[in-house]
């Protein structure tokens, strides 16, 4: 038998391959094919942004849609956003008014959407 001297890199890369040899890794999440419960009635596609919308930036997306229309803007009210867009599943944002108003004259605001599927999304207007 021959003996051979392993560098630290080559002697941890053949630990780790010895260790997971016949180890079976499944990753879910977000857009899995595993069995949800269907919505009672299809949500739409929400309408491209028009001029004097927000629309908003979220993380970690995978067909989520977040965009506040002018008229929302304008009212200065309190929203809440269904930012489902074609994504499988459907989050919520909840802006105050205060939130709103921010947004409309520019500031950065950042949310955090409703956990759904165990994830969320942070969603950034401006």
């Amino acid at each position: 038998m021959i003996q051979r001297d392993f560098s630290r890199r080559e002697f941890t890369a053949a630990s780790v391959m010895a260790l997971l040899a016949g180890v079976t890794v499944t990753i879910s999440g977000c857009g899995s094919n595993s069995p949800s419960s269907p919505s009672p009635t299809p949500t739409p596609t929400p309408p491209p942004a028009t001029s004097g919308d927000k629309v908003g930036v979220i993380s970690a997306n995978h067909g989520h849609s977040a965009i506040i229309v002018a008229a929302k803007i304008t009212a200065a009210a309190a929203v809440s956003l269904d930012i489902r867009g074609t994504a499988d599943h459907t989050h919520t944002v909840d802006l105050s008014a205060a939130e709103v108003v921010q947004i409309g004259a520019g500031t950065q605001v950042a949310k955090l959407s409703t956990n759904t599927n165990s994830h969320d999304h942070t969603v950034t207007f401006n």
